[in-house]
């Protein structure tokens, strides 16, 4: 009995540790070792998937993949021992550090090695397949997404769209077996990060539970559904008349191949056909660009100037050497636009295939938002460079574009004269055909992704699922059948690349909300959609101390430091839209509306 006693003295007084559990002071050594870590081995990917996407090769795919992988890789492992400080009590900056560790995986992966690599590498392959898809029309004419967009917003020929809508989803098709896997292996990394799938941990990363989060989805939604379902009415009315009520039906879903872009997620392209009558504003900005010999570099440094009236400082030397402005001749790359922070300092580039047309020219001022927003905050830890939420770094840039104003294409000397304002509504048909088309398409893919992750959608019924949410939210319809066979969300970029979409609704709604405020900060008297904060350095002061916040605290306050509220609030949309909404309640008199 002596004896026994010994022993269990002994064993308690072994372990003394372990009973007290893990440390506060332990905590911060973790946080603050995992934020450098971090950013090693996001740099060291960042630079491998650059040329990756630059340089589309079977070698680039596999250096891009075991970068990730390492990255991968330490990102579980960081999220698995940050948890291990839950019930730590523990500074409030140690506590965000914990939490961002827990979320910061995009694409979890199961701890088991091969596992991890297997998620890596149907990354990378579904990502390629996007970037190096072609649909040819002969063996002799192959045609890029980058060609298929730009005919798809050009012609105006009903059998070559239908053509070239489902040529370009034979290319998505292949992918479904890889993306199925993908989704296996992500939510067994999801669930060991204490989520309940992938869907959960992505609306985990907006500072509330994720069922209010997705509540507060339905209720922006909820704010801007008549404004959008008055467009989708007077749309479809004029489309009827150009193609034919027996291939635009009254009261049904539009054919989706009928609306200048691929995915129908914008409808600017269709303008001639439905704008109002006498609404020419008197310019073509494309054809200003073009006669002015505006040429892709100089349409950069026009969006740079911008951010620069501001108060901004001019972008580094190295941005002018090392990013990607135009499609190489001699190799297959990523054209889809985007901004890159390669080493969280200084080095910024943009990634696109410039064209020299007013898409591209405002594309250019969203992705130099993304630039100026890493500048603004690269003096913050690792862990805190990133925007307020995902909806703020896409909505920066944005609120510059809807800048570009007639007003502030004559102050720039892009046109002669500011159009008249009876001619507005034709200017906000066209905005509108951009900005408020694209709200349902912002939130339907994250609604299908959720679901599948969820289990709510099963493979057998991914295509069908698709379409039911299109038809849901869009009022849009495939122009042919589609099947299990098919793989249509795969034709989107950023399900290929696994890239969460909601960030895109949210700009969508903050950036009228942004816009509102600073316009009010510059002293605009002007109806809101008339504003430009082009010039104007106390709008670029506030601007600039929201951008500097980072992600290092919750996205209400940053939201409250530029807008003065901490709810984000559609109602900007319909003020800007007001005239056209309107006019177009005018136009939708005695037609059947709805689907």
């Amino acid at each position: 009995m002596r004896r026994f006693s010994i022993v269990l003295c002994a064993l308690v007084a072994s372990v003394p540790a372990l009973a007290q559990g893990p440390t506060a002071e332990e905590a911060k050594r973790f946080a603050d070792e995992a934020d450098r870590r971090l950013l090693e081995l996001t740099i060291d990917s960042q630079r491998a998937q650059w040329v990756q996407a630059t340089y589309i090769t079977e070698d680039t795919q596999i250096l891009a993949a075991q970068a990730n992988e390492r990255l991968t890789a330490a990102t579980i492992d960081f999220a698995k021992q940050a948890a291990r400080f839950n019930d730590v009590a523990v500074d409030p900056e140690t506590a965000r550090k914990l939490k961002l560790l827990r979320t910061y995986l995009v694409l979890p992966a199961p701890s088991e090695p091969a596992k991890t690599s297997e998620v890596t590498r149907l990354a990378a392959s579904l990502d390629a397949a996007f970037g190096t898809g072609r649909w040819c029309r002969t063996p002799d004419d192959c045609l890029t997404i980058d060609k298929l967009e730009r005919l798809m917003a050009e012609s105006k020929n009903a059998r070559e769209l239908l053509d070239a809508w489902v040529g370009w989803r034979t290319v998505s098709a292949p992918m479904r077996a890889d993306f199925e896997r993908l989704a296996v292996l992500a939510n067994e990394g999801a669930r060991e990060l204490g989520f309940a799938d992938v869907g959960a941990l992505w609306r985990s990363k907006y500072d509330m539970p994720p069922d209010d989060f997705a509540r507060e989805l339905d209720r922006l939604w909820g704010q801007v559904k008549p404004l959008y379902e008055a467009l989708h009415c007077h749309v479809r009315a004029r489309l009827a008349e150009v193609y034919g009520a027996d291939v635009v039906k009254p009261g049904e879903p539009i054919p989706a191949h009928l609306l200048g872009n691929m995915w129908a997620q914008q409808w600017a392209n269709i303008y001639p056909l439905v704008a109002p009558a006498s609404s020419d504003p008197g310019f073509d900005l494309t054809e200003r660009l073009k006669t002015k010999g505006v040429d892709e570099r100089e349409m950069v440094r026009i969006a740079e100037r911008f951010f620069t009236s501001l108060g901004f400082a001019p972008l580094p030397a190295t941005f002018w050497e090392r990013s990607q402005f135009t499609r190489p001749r001699d190799r297959d790359v990523v054209c889809h636009a985007s901004a890159w922070d390669i080493d969280y300092q200084d080095d910024l580039r943009i990634k696109m295939c410039i064209g020299i047309n007013d898409e591209d020219f405002i594309t250019i001022h969203h992705e130099l938002g993304h630039n100026f927003y890493q500048r603004a905050y690269n003096r913050l830890p690792f862990l805190y460079q990133d925007s307020a939420n995902d909806g703020f770094h896409e909505a920066i840039g944005d609120t510059v574009a809807l800048s570009v104003t007639p007003k502030y294409l004559k102050q720039i000397g892009m046109i002669d004269t500011e159009p008249d304002p009876r001619q507005d509504v034709g200017l906000l048909m066209r905005q509108a055909l951009d900005k408020v088309a694209f709200l349902p398409f912002g939130l339907l893919i994250d609604q299908w992704r959720w679901k599948v992750y969820s289990g709510e959608v099963k493979p057998g019924s991914y295509n069908r699922a698709w379409w039911d949410l299109v038809e849901k939210y869009q009022g849009v319809a495939p122009p042919v059948a589609r099947s299990e066979a098919d793989f249509d969300p795969g034709a989107k970029y950023h399900v290929a690349g696994n890239v969460p979409y909601t960030r895109y609704f949210l700009a969508h709604i903050l950036q009228f909300q942004f816009l509102r405020e600073l316009c009010k900060t510059a002293g605009n008297t002007a109806p809101l959609h008339r504003c430009s904060i082009y010039g104007n350095a106390e709008a670029g002061e506030r601007l600039a101390a929201t951008l500097e916040m980072g992600l290092s605290r919750p996205w209400p306050d940053a939201l409250e430091a530029l807008s003065g509220s901490r709810e984000m609030d559609a109602t900007a949309i319909i003020d800007y839209f007001a005239p056209l909404k309107a006019w177009l309640d005018e136009q939708n008199r005695g037609r059947q509306c709805g689907w």
